[in-house]
């Protein structure tokens, strides 16, 4: 389990640029808000992210600092603070404290110097701390453990980063300073030197104590502005250099983030005028999940004991029997469920009256010398089987899947699952950034939780669980069924009070765990041989294009290099610039290739050799390495709690981004083969998300369409160009299906016009031709966003709730964004519903026979069957069957249903 990073905000940095690329913003009474947004923006979105449990926001302090000391000209060329700017902050500095982020501002040093300070102190303590900054000096403190994060450009530098962009690693980066110099900051470096020259000197002589050993070797206008400046370097160096060693009275608790006080962010947030913010508080997404009820009594980790005898385990057997529900959860050697060996279980249960939880760790596998007596592990679960198989003895756990499948290799089939807190939390929260345990603890009960690094440390000295001392393995398992057990007590009560909630996680979520669990211990058999040819074709493909984009740009260069590329493109071809980094260079993005490839052939070549190397690398090399040689196949993890929709997704291989219309995609699915004497039968929802629009949006003419069974394209082709449907030629039907899921997804007419490459006042005919012949779509659309606007969230057709907070943001373009969400959500929210529906259907047919085959893909509206070749016309009939009946929409749900020996056939 990896530990999350400190985190250290450089606030100053952000104060004036948020100030700055903020509008005008001001409330009701006049005061400027736009400063406050901004950075109050920026640090919600961190911890939404991010999620630290350390973390600091770092202030400079008022008045001079020891650097003005040693040079009265520090930073005097800076202007005064604007007082727009020096009005916003004391709004500022109470919303981070009552955001429950530490606020440090130490008098006489820069904040730059407590940054530095500390994370110096937690990297050699062996914590990994992110930086949050836009500011280069920063740099210089860059190494294994400390790293940097620009979260207004999203760029993340670690030591790698660093070399790239300043041409220097972060031990020169104060070097590369001190020749350079700083205008904001007024240090003066060397005249007429610049980025490049200083990286070029160090380069060369390794430093800059060296490069002054050698001045007189530096030739022309350069060489004497350096020897001019010899004396004055050492100021320059020290002004540059950020202190790492300060006494400051801080340790890691200091930096504990705390809960949030909802009562003076509310009254702050209405002083200011944050209607959205405001609203997610009082009505709205939760600003967090409700914590702990006030009388919860504390987490003791000394009540927590291992069990050792056949006494305690009868015991402890008794006590999970009398327990009206328990929380269990395994200890293993691997994070793969696949190769896990069973290392310990642990139980919490609450007996009636108690006042708190009891819990317990059962040790059977801990093998490192000096290890005391364990139970067997065959006596442990032949005693505890009937309880852990009985559908009669409700279970809860956190992320239960792993559990369940680890245990079903140990021969337990796992019953009477009950509660998930992972899917509790999901269901209630989907826009939540995380829902693992820790995490919840800390949000939700407000405890910290010993991590795995902790116990088992981390990196090359992370050691095996089943070499970790049992008596730290008992406090560090049996909280962890602790604290499940105390997340449950919170978050199923705030489930059953909202019905159709309650309904989607027991009827949809939890049904759904043992069916993906049987998927990947299923797994899909993979044929490597085509895999092999398809590497070797990319990486010929690549050598051809690589050529083709050196004759191009008239040199060779690296193609993985944006720091090349950029040089080639802009600075040798002098191609327009579309878009700058927040340093000041051209961007060399996929967005900026993308605009420059409909003009010139090196963008295009470049694009191609990414796309080409991605295939290469994340499928055509890594899917043959990722073949169980247990089983000879893939075993992917699907995941229901990371989307924001519903939808599953997948890793270890990622199934959703293989490309499914490409002929290199199509290779791939190639590879995946049905074992000997199967076939492969692919059942995919046909038109969902337009099917559940015309029955969402009511619209007569859609839901006649699809009621007698048309050609959705060919219709709305028909409607838009005025023509009869037999008249539609396929350009038309192009240009129709382009509209048709454009305007679902929210696409402007601006978005149409690029997409179908025509002018723009034609792309506005067409959309609104389009609202003319489909009023009802329109409708919808404005009914979702005033919904969106009013509740800040909008709903499935089963219920799930899909928060849109930045609905009401003052910034158009988040804004827009917002309302593309709302109006799109609510169909990939019911389509995703609509598949785990059919996959539970599905799953439930074929455990009546398990001679009928198996489920062992599911990839969008996409499900993949390994079926025996005498059972696939009934497992076609089964599978329109359930797939069409698990709802009963306006508009009929269809399903087409492939088969073949892989999955491209099949599909």
């Amino acid at each position: 389990m990896k530990e999350t990073p400190i985190v250290l905000i450089d606030a100053s940095s952000f104060l004036y640029r948020a100030f700055h690329a903020m509008p005008d913003l001001r409330n009701r009474v006049d005061l400027p808000t736009g400063a406050i947004y901004g950075v109050v923006n920026m640090l919600r979105k961190l911890l939404r992210e991010r999620d630290p449990r350390f973390v600091a926001a770092v202030f400079d302090a008022p008045g001079p600092t020891f650097r003005h000391e040693r040079f009265s000209d520090y930073k005097a060329q800076r202007p005064a603070m604007p007082d727009d700017l020096t009005r916003q902050i004391p709004y500022i500095h109470q919303i981070i404290q009552m955001s429950g982020i530490p606020l440090l501002q130490i008098s006489g040093v820069e904040a730059d110097d407590v940054i530095g300070t500390l994370a110096r102190r937690f990297a050699d303590q062996g914590r990994d701390v992110l930086i949050i900054t836009g500011d280069k000096d920063m740099a210089q403190l860059v190494d294994g453990r400390i790293q940097l994060l620009d979260t207004m450009s999203e760029r993340y530098s670690d030591a790698d980063a660093i070399e790239e962009r300043f041409g220097v690693p972060p031990s020169l980066i104060v070097d590369w300073l001190t020749l350079v110099g700083d205008a904001v900051d007024n240090i003066p470096g060397v005249p007429g030197v610049g980025p490049k020259t200083a990286s070029k000197w160090l380069q060369q002589y390794g430093s800059l104590d060296a490069l002054v050993a050698h001045a007189d070797e530096i030739k022309g206008k350069a060489g004497d502005n350096l020897r001019a400046c010899l004396a004055q370097l050492p100021l320059c160096r020290e002004l540059a250099t950020i202190h790492t060693t300060l006494e400051l009275p801080l340790g890691l608790e200091d930096l504990q983030r705390r809960a949030p006080e909802q009562e003076g962010l509310r009254e702050l947030f209405r002083q200011l005028d944050f209607q959205s913010w405001l609203r997610e508080l009082e009505q709205g997404q939760p600003a967090a999940v409700p914590v702990r009820p006030a009388d919860a009594e504390p987490i003791d980790r000394e009540r927590y004991r291992g069990i050792f005898t056949e006494q305690e385990l009868d015991q402890l057997l008794a006590a999970l029997e009398q327990a009206p529900w328990a929380a269990v959860d395994t200890e293993t050697t691997s994070l793969d469920p696949n190769n896990a060996a069973l290392v310990g279980l642990s139980f919490a249960w609450k007996t009636p009256g108690a006042p708190c939880p009891e819990a317990v760790y059962i040790p059977v596998g801990h093998d490192y010398l000096g290890a005391p007596p364990q139970l067997p592990l065959t006596r442990v679960l032949d005693t505890l089987r009937p309880y852990l198989e009985s559908p009669e003895r409700p279970k809860i756990g956190q992320n239960l899947k792993y559990d369940l499948r680890v245990l079903a290799r140990h021969g337990i089939r796992l019953g009477g699952i009950a509660r998930d807190t992972m899917l509790e939390s999901y269901v209630l929260q989907s826009t939540a950034h995380s829902h693992d345990m820790d995490t919840l603890a800390e949000q939700v009960l407000g405890h910290r939780t010993i991590t795995f690094a902790e116990v088992a440390g981390k990196g090359k000295q992370q050691i095996s669980f089943a070499q970790v001392p049992v008596e730290q393995a008992v406090a560090y398992a049996a909280e962890d069924a602790d604290v499940t057990w105390r997340l449950d007590e919170c978050l199923w009560p705030q489930l059953e009070a909202e019905p159709r909630l309650k309904a989607l996680f027991r009827l949809v979520e939890m049904p759904l765990v043992p069916v993906l669990a049987r998927m990947e211990s299923t797994g899909v058999r993979i044929d490597p041989e085509p895999l092999r040819i398809l590497s070797e074709e990319l990486a010929a493909a690549m050598q051809t294009v690589e050529a083709q984009a050196h004759a191009q740009a008239g040199q060779p260069f690296n193609l993985n290099s944006p720091k090349q590329i950029q040089e080639i493109l802009f600075d040798k071809l002098k191609l327009p610039v579309q878009k700058k980094t927040p340093g000041g260079a051209p961007s060399t993005s996929e967005e900026v290739l993308s605009q420059l490839a409909e003009s010139f052939d090196l963008p295009r070549l470049i694009l191609d050799y990414r796309s080409l190397a991605k295939l290469k690398s994340t499928y055509a090399d890594a899917l043959p390495r990722m073949i169980d040689p247990a089983t000879g196949r893939v075993h992917t993890s699907f995941h229901q709690a990371v989307t924001s929709t519903g939808r599953l997704s997948s890793s270890d291989p990622n199934l959703q981004n293989i490309p499914a219309r490409t002929g290199q995609g199509r290779r791939i699915r190639q590879a995946f083969v049905a074992a000997p004497g199967c076939l492969l039968v692919s059942a995919d929802y046909s038109q969902i998300e337009l099917r559940i629009m015309a029955h969402l949006s009511g619209d007569a003419r859609l839901l006649a369409a699809f009621a007698h069974g048309e050609d959705i394209h060919t219709a709305t082709a028909a409607e838009i160009f005025g023509v009869p449907p037999a008249a539609v030629d396929p350009e038309q039907r192009r240009r129709a299906k382009t509209i048709n899921f454009g305007l679902i997804y929210g696409m402007s007419p601006f978005g149409l016009a690029q997409a179908l490459k025509i002018e723009r006042n034609e792309a506005q005919r067409y959309v609104d031709r389009y609202f003319e012949r489909y009023p009802g779509v329109r409708r919808y659309m404005d009914e979702m966003r005033a919904m969106a606007r009013a509740q800040g969230y909008v709903e499935t057709f089963f219920g799930r709730r899909l928060y849109v907070p930045e609905i009401n943001s003052s910034n158009a373009n988040r804004r827009a964004y917002a309302e593309r969400t709302a109006i799109n959500a609510p169909m990939q929210g019911t389509a995703a519903d609509l598949i785990k529906l059919a996959m539970i259907a599905v799953d439930a047919w074929l455990q009546e026979d398990p001679g009928r085959g198996h489920m062992i893909l599911q990839v969008h509206d996409e499900l993949v069957l390994e079926v025996p070749e005498a059972r696939v016309d009934e497992v076609k009939a089964a599978l329109v069957k359930r797939m069409t009946g698990v709802a009963e929409l306006a508009v009929p749900l269809e399903v087409s249903v492939g088969v073949g020996c892989n999955w491209d056939e099949a599909h």
